[in-house]
């Protein structure tokens, strides 16, 4: 009986060898797994930035390209509104200097 004891008992640490061997063979694959993840999340990461970084460069200079339009524009009008005083005061010129020269003569 004690020999089939020992028997057993052998057999249970062959089997606990066994289960321990296979349990570090799954905690490697499965540390590798995690080391992957990591890996391609940080690759994730890395597209992502860099895709939203070009995304915002873009909207930026689109920005920019609408707003210089604009100043355009205004200038634009800035220079045709001065135009048309300066048009408005050389027209009324004759009539204001003659207007001055009265009231300074006292006519």
């Amino acid at each position: 009986m004690d020999e089939t004891e020992k028997t057993l008992l052998q057999q249970i640490r062959e089997k606990e060898q066994e289960f321990a061997g296979k349990l570090g063979v799954i905690q490697k694959e499965t540390d590798a797994a995690i080391a992957s993840a990591r890996e391609e999340a940080e690759s994730l990461i890395c597209t992502a930035d860099s895709a939203a970084k070009k995304e915002a460069e873009q909207r930026y200079w689109e920005g920019k390209a609408k707003i210089e339009a604009e100043v355009a524009e205004l200038r634009r009008s800035a220079v045709a509104e001065r135009e048309a005083a300066a048009a408005r005061g050389k027209k009324n010129l004759p009539r204001a200097a003659g207007t001055i020269a009265g009231f300074v003569t006292m006519e």
